[in-house]
């Protein structure tokens, strides 16, 4: 009973350290991973981010394939042909044969854009921006990962203090059993009230051992996100204590404004739209190729014999090709992107109205978090103190086993709601920060 009643006793020096708003370590720091150095790895080994990598590698290599098509394009071509009979024709009444049964033709070509109605830097611009684009999709994919792990490393540190709350309620209930073993012993109360006593242990080993499970749950989720082993034993360090931020809506909206790489994106995005009208437009103009042309001819395979004529000969040609008419279809392309670009604009209308919706919710989130941090701190230091004096109350026979059970069941409640509170408030928190579009 001493012990218990120790225990009991040194509760006010813990509510002077959790009012505070500081939280008590829970393991030292070591080889423990902190928060900055879980960002840190997930953002190195998450999968997202490795996908947002890959594809704006693709990207770039888009970009250069389509820079490519302004550069000289060679080519060479090798033909053999057999003809049956001797080609010949007819002088007179006379036949005369022309060339030889077998024809080998090799070639070798290069073929220069001139003008293509700007359709090929226009290509290329895009091809940039969709570079651009890809970036801007990392670093989103980033500011995700970011918020995630935060989330996840917050419910670890909360499944932990649950499992504490619940061992806590299980040591206290097992004194509790013992005083009532001892008072039923000497006929102070009736056998019922030990029994209630035991199954309300009972329940709390119960508590305990989902408290556990609940816990390895979040340390997989953590997991998963840094890319390790779901079933690995990872510790994590406590966070230090925090003083609730100062944040005032209108700089919020501006900064959402600013940062968000949605916006960004879409921005992009319109200007590509932009370049895609003038992509259509190209369709117009005429399009003109130089060609350079070196060829033989012959008889044999190195084609460099030659009976009826050269076995060689080479050509400069400029190619002009205009499309005069096609029913409409130019025109239903140009449509096609301004309506495009329409879409974009009256998209990227939307994002802001439902960013700034998203920062107002978060904020006000944030308000609700801090308020009940304070109210939750009021609602422990009454339970600890109801739960105290009830506790005296049993001991000295003026109030029954049932009291001191409801009395543990609002304190255990009261602790738990208070160390979500302040957790909570950190989660709130980082929601805020994602969705101004802030990394830390």
């Amino acid at each position: 009973m001493k012990s218990h009643l120790k225990k009991v006793l040194i509760s006010p020096l813990l509510l002077c350290i959790l009012l505070t708003g500081s939280t008590l370590m829970a393991e030292p720091a070591g080889n423990h991973l902190g928060l900055d150095a879980a960002i840190d790895e997930a953002i190195r080994n998450n999968r997202l981010v490795h996908e947002a990598i890959e594809q704006e590698q693709a990207a770039v290599q888009g970009e250069k394939k389509v820079r490519a098509d302004l550069l000289p394009k060679v080519s060479t071509s090798y033909t053999y042909s057999h003809l049956r009979h001797d080609p010949y024709t007819f002088f007179g009444s006379r036949k005369v044969i022309v060339g030889p049964r077998d024809n080998i033709l090799w070639d070798f070509t290069v073929t220069q854009p001139l003008f293509t109605g700007f359709a090929l830097t226009t290509k290329r611009k895009i091809a940039a921006l969709d570079i651009d684009i890809r970036k801007i999709l990392r670093e989103q994919a980033i500011l995700d990962i970011i918020k995630q792990v935060k989330v996840a490393y917050l419910n670890i540190l909360l499944a932990r203090r649950a499992l504490e709350v619940a061992d806590e309620e299980v040591n206290q209930l097992q004194a509790h059993v013992h005083d009532a073993e001892q008072l039923y012993g000497q006929g102070i109360i009736p056998y019922n009230d030990l029994l209630k006593s035991r199954v309300a242990l009972a329940q709390a080993l119960q508590n305990k051992t989902k408290a556990k499970s609940n816990l390895e749950v979040a340390v997989s989720g953590l997991n998963a996100l840094l890319n390790r082993e779901i079933t690995t034993k990872t510790e994590i360090e406590e966070l230090p204590p925090f003083t609730p931020g100062r944040y005032e809506i209108t700089t919020l909206f501006k900064e959402a404004l600013h940062n968000r790489p949605e916006l960004k994106q879409l921005k992009m995005a319109i200007k590509q739209a932009e370049l895609g009208i003038r992509l259509a437009k190209s369709a117009y103009y005429p399009q003109v190729f130089l060609n350079g042309r070196y060829e033989r001819k012959g008889d044999d395979w190195e084609a460099s014999h030659n009976t009826f004529g050269n076995d060689h000969n080479s050509s400069v040609t400029l190619q002009l090709t205009w499309s005069l008419f096609e029913w409409g279809k130019r025109k239903a392309g140009i449509a096609e992107a301004i309506h495009r670009k329409r879409a974009l604009e009256e998209k990227m209308a939307g994002i802001k109205d439902s960013i700034l919706l998203e920062v107002k919710q978060a904020y006000q989130d944030l308000k609700v978090a801090e308020k009940n941090i304070h109210t939750a701190a009021e609602a422990l230091k009454q339970a600890k103190e109801n739960f105290r004096i009830t506790n005296l109350q049993y001991r000295e026979g003026i109030t029954t086993s049932t009291e001191v059970l409801d009395a543990r069941t609002f304190l255990t409640q009261a602790e738990f709601n208070y160390h979500r509170a302040l957790y909570g408030y950190r989660i709130a928190e980082a929601e805020l920060k994602r969705a101004i579009g802030e990394k830390r």
